[in-house]
């Protein structure tokens, strides 16, 4: 595939932004995707064109819909939703097609249909516009064979609900020109989406994944119900194959898609004969459960995991996608807890191969892994790896600059991104052709948003537990203050909690001027244990101040306000001059990286006042006690070790308090937390 880098942004595009976009189709996604497009390029004319008046006009008014239930629930401000709607229009007239410099068909999956749209298409806009197809299966080459101009076109796979769903699939197909691609790459991950490339295979990855997994679960009905099998299903998804098939009205998708694959790649593939006779399945609801006797539910477990596991390693064996796009489709965009390829490595090796063995004795012909099954594993799942050169630059060294990627999560922090961060340092940092590092995180909404709380609900009450889990969550962190070669922070959103704590332990900050800087753990009932009472107050002594206020009051610092006291080093203006300005910073700071100081430091005392939160919230007086003491015994410490130590204990201590076992409980919970009796 023509991908030069991993991370979308760091390509630089070769056309402008869209100013203005059609899009064909008012039926089920066509409007969807004209809401996204609509909320996420501000400006943006765009058109719903279809041939009836009647669905145009439901279209419109759903988008309304969308919009004033987004300002009811706080989600969006009235300036913004009357921005969404405005230079909003319908049409069932082509003519408004002219000046278009994008035109997305979302029509259904009709291939003569498609080939008649893309020809008066292409008939009324200019050579240079883009045109794209949301089809879910059929192949680029197919759709656009007839096409003047094939190089602007390609597929832009969405998934439902596409206003609100991450993953698009963008398709490399032979005649496409590969600077489409990276065009919308860059568009997509901009404006808030996950771009995931394919080639152009029917029904391109994820619905391979998918369609496979629904008809899999159809074939099982000659022994279970359906009820049955959704719970059984409910260890891998979130929601089971028949609730999703209700929910989508599915049915006629898996049997074009799986007709279409089984007429192009044999018999296995052909769909279930029940999908042309049902409309409704009986089933249950996510989460929900129903009594299945062990044997019926090991064979139904085997069934899913086995074609998960077959349509997986298909996928890359023919290179259709990659391991590390795949897994996270299909976390965020078809529900499953857990990629395919995580299943496959956490299950070992013995048992996939049962599961793929039984699977083919029961289902011939479903593909079977080529290679040995620890070759299908992605070398990193949550991070991106790419080199960057500064042409500024004499030394000729590259600078690797790894993205975290879990945008599901806004990049927070866990134990396995944690390792692939600090494996990727260690791969590279004895490297003489790399000049150092730069972290930043993908998209432009947040460089880090905290870390998972993981393990710790488990070690409430258990002090000496809870302080080795700190330690342990800063082995990359003590690694970087340790790290010869210099590592940049490029702040490109939010850096929350221990993200910020990250953050902090790079060498310098360069951060997009939209950026911003929050410790909340102390409205949850916790402190941050792996730095932040500790590291800023080192680094930057003047700002003693406000970081008080950041971690007893959970207070937000913006990027300019954090320039002004010293603690950012250098403002940005967009992702791409954030990047380029933290490389440059790289190559400045070669053999003279800065180390966080030792010995004692003044700190300010910290002001009497009730304990509240930024926002009003009351907060725990216990826990801003432990944050105040804490701080004082790290500033007084002779080593910076000492200081440390001395977070980590303090984060033994919060477990073991009602505090934390409140605020801990109501996060879980998805509550506010009630600090009034825990002290």
């Amino acid at each position: 595939m023509n991908i030069r880098f991993a991370n979308p942004l760091l390509e630089t595009p070769e056309r402008p932004a869209p100013r203005r976009v059609a899009v064909i189709g008012a039926g089920a996604i066509g409007p969807d995707i004209a809401y996204y497009l609509k909320t996420a390029l501000p400006g943006l004319e765009l058109t719903l064109l279809d041939v009836r008046q009647q669905a145009i006009d439901a279209a419109l008014a759903r988008l309304k819909g969308y919009a004033d239930k987004a300002v009811e629930r706080g989600k969006m401000s009235a300036d913004k939703a009357r921005a969404a709607l405005t230079g909003l229009q319908g049409s069932t007239d082509y003519g408004v097609l002219a000046g278009c410099d994008w035109v997305l068909e979302a029509a259904t999956e009709d291939l003569a249909l498609k080939r008649r749209i893309f020809a008066d298409v292409e008939a009324r806009v200019a050579p240079e516009a883009v045109i794209t197809s949301n089809t879910s299966s059929l192949p680029a080459e197919r759709i656009f064979v007839g096409l003047k101009h094939p190089e602007r076109a390609t597929v832009t796979h969405f998934f439902a609900p596409a206003w609100r769903n991450p993953a698009v699939e963008v398709i490399d197909w032979a005649r496409g020109d590969p600077a489409l691609v990276g065009w919308l790459r860059h568009l997509f991950a901009a404006a808030g989406k996950l771009p995931l490339v394919t080639s152009d295979a029917p029904c391109f990855m994820l619905d391979r994944v998918f369609d496979n997994w629904c008809n899999e679960a159809a074939q099982l009905l000659q022994h279970a119900t359906a009820a049955q099998i959704d719970s059984v299903a409910g260890e891998f998804v979130h929601a089971g194959p028949f609730f999703v098939l209700n929910l989508a009205h599915g049915n006629p998708i898996i049997v074009e898609t799986n007709t279409l694959q089984a007429d192009e790649e044999g018999e296995h593939y052909r769909p279930a004969a029940i999908f042309r006779s049902v409309e409704r399945w009986k089933t249950i609801n996510p989460g929900q459960k129903v009594e299945v006797a062990p044997d019926l539910q090991a064979s139904i477990r085997d069934r899913l995991l086995g074609v998960l596991l077959s349509q997986s390693v298909d996928i890359l064996d023919r290179g259709i996608g990659n391991a590390a796009d795949l897994d996270l489709g299909c976390r965020v965009a078809l529900g499953f807890k857990r990629g395919p390829l995580e299943l496959m490595r956490d299950a070992g090796d013995a048992e996939c191969a049962r599961v793929l063995q039984r699977l083919a004795r029961e289902r011939r012909g479903m593909p079977t892994p080529q290679r040995a099954l620890a070759a299908y594993q992605p070398a990193e799942r949550h991070v991106l790896v790419d080199t960057v050169n500064d042409p500024a630059s004499s030394s000729g060294a590259g600078v690797v600059v790894i993205t975290l990627r879990r945008p599901e999560a806004l990049n927070a922090l866990h134990d396995e991104m944690t390792d692939e961060i600090l494996a990727v340092i260690r791969r590279h940092e004895n490297d003489p052709v790399v000049a150092g590092f730069v972290i930043t995180g993908y998209g432009t909404k947040a460089f880090c948003a905290g870390a998972d709380i993981g393990r710790f609900p488990s070690m409430l009450g258990d002090a000496e537990a809870a302080a080795q889990y700190a330690r342990d969550c800063s082995r990359l962190l003590v690694h970087l203050d340790r790290c010869e070669k210099p590592v940049v922070a490029a702040l490109n959103g939010m850096a929350l909690g221990g993200g910020l704590e990250l953050a902090m332990r790079c060498h310098e900050l360069v951060a997009d001027r939209k950026a911003s800087m929050q410790l909340p753990e102390v409205t949850l009932g916790i402190l941050p244990g792996i730095g932040a009472m500790v590291v800023p107050y080192r680094r930057w002594p003047q700002a003693a101040a406000v970081l008080h206020g950041m971690l007893t009051r959970g207070e937000r610092l913006g990027a300019q306000r954090a320039h002004e006291l010293g603690m950012v080093d250098e403002l940005a203006d967009g992702y791409a001059d954030l990047i380029a300005r933290a490389v440059r910073r790289v190559h400045a700071l070669a053999g003279r990286v800065p180390r966080i100081p030792n010995g004692p430091v003044a700190v300010p005392e910290f002001a009497p006042e009730e304990p509240r939160a930024a926002d009003g919230r009351a907060l725990s007086a216990t826990v801003v006690a432990l944050i105040q003491s804490a701080v004082r015994e790290a500033a007084a410490a002779g080593t910076l070790e000492q200081a440390l130590e001395t977070g980590y204990r303090a984060f033994g201590s919060v477990a073991c308090s009602a505090a934390a076992r409140e605020g801990i409980g109501a996060f879980l919970a998805r509550r506010s937390p009630d600090f009034s009796a825990t002290g």
